[in-house]
């Protein structure tokens, strides 16, 4: 079955990136990074982007506490 939907990229406060159809409101907490298109195109582009899965709180807490 083909999925013919449109995707969009969407970030929270954690850096932490998914998917979300076009076709939907964005859920609370989340936001649009301008990218969309097809599924794989999507997950694509986050593969691409976040590098470091790690949730930003843990990586600025880290990041005091080596300094």
């Amino acid at each position: 079955m083909a999925d013919d939907r449109v995707y969009q990229v969407v970030v929270n406060h954690e850096e932490q990136y998914s998917i979300w159809d076009s076709e939907m409101d964005v859920p609370a907490g989340w936001s649009p990074v301008g990218v969309s298109g097809s599924r794989a195109e999507c997950l694509a582009h986050i593969d691409r982007t976040w590098t470091d899965i790690t949730p930003l709180s843990v990586r600025t807490k880290y990041s005091q506490m080596s300094s």
